[in-house]
């Protein structure tokens, strides 16, 4: 297993692909280079390439948090740098209230080059206070979908979606409803009742699973979904894994049209050579 190098050429050519002002199959990279454009080259599609995108980082057994709640360092250094590259790679991340309420998230880009993406929170019954970090007024959009009519801080989009029978909004609905207002590329980075949700819905591209290297022993695992009777029922995604230094990334390829990253050109790829 070859080490991720995520140096500034490489994720400046990574970033300009996404704005599909570059491609990702010329230059001169380095093995490690290469490493980063096969690894994060699927979410550097053009613009209005549609993808619904989880990430999780957990414990080599699995546990996303102590008992208590304590997640503070369960990925490693380089596993948080990961997800930073993968919000700047999105349109919107997407959390359930009880993570909003629970980590009160900033949910932006600071670890490395790059903007932002749009906030949002699914929160059916309204319960997000309003004052939390990820509804901050800093320049980025900030969505909350709800089904209840509650209204909101100036500037903060309210999206309203119907309950399903057991109280949630569908994960379907939610998607449409983001698409329509311009968001298409999105990271559902919590919590793992979220992700377990958009998973079963067979509305995931991607999962990303960071693992560090610590064991917990006890608390809340990183999925759960419904069970099965016998592993012939189990998903078997297309899997590769990436060294990142303090964490490895197992990348989980969730739809059949996988795209191979190094096989398209930029309508701009003149100007990346």
């Amino acid at each position: 297993m070859n080490l991720v190098d995520v140096t500034p050429k490489v994720w400046d050519r990574i970033l300009s692909a996404r704005r599909d002002q570059a491609c990702l199959c010329c230059g001169d990279w380095t093995v490690g280079e290469r490493q980063s454009l096969a690894l994060y080259g699927a979410m550097a599609q053009p613009p209005r390439a549609r993808s619904v995108v989880a990430q999780i980082g957990q414990s080599l057994d699995g546990r996303i948090a102590t008992e208590s709640g304590d997640a503070q360092d369960v990925s490693g250094p380089d596993g948080l740098a990961h997800l930073h590259r993968m919000r700047a790679l999105s349109d919107a991340v997407v959390v359930g209230v009880k993570t909003a309420l629970h980590d009160d998230p900033s949910l932006t880009v600071r670890l490395v080059e790059g903007t932002s993406p749009a906030r949002v929170v699914i929160d059916p019954d309204g319960r997000l206070p309003d004052g939390m970090k990820l509804l901050a007024d800093d320049g980025v959009r900030r969505v909350v979908i709800q089904a209840v009519d509650r209204p909101r801080e100036k500037g903060v989009e309210v999206i309203q979606l119907k309950r399903c029978a057991g109280g949630w909004i569908l994960p379907r609905d939610i998607v449409t409803g983001l698409n329509a207002i311009g968001l298409e590329r999105l990271l559902v980075e919590g919590g793992g009742i979220t992700i377990a949700r958009f998973l079963e819905a067979d509305l995931l591209t991607r999962l990303h699973v960071a693992i560090a290297p610590l064991i917990i022993g006890a608390g809340p695992q990183g999925l759960t979904t419904s069970a099965i009777a016998s592993l012939a029922q189990a998903r078997r995604p297309a899997t590769s894994s990436f060294a990142l230094g303090s964490d490895v990334v197992f990348d989980c390829a969730l739809t059949q049209d996988r795209m191979n990253p190094q096989a398209w050109h930029s309508r701009q790829t003149s100007n990346a050579r």
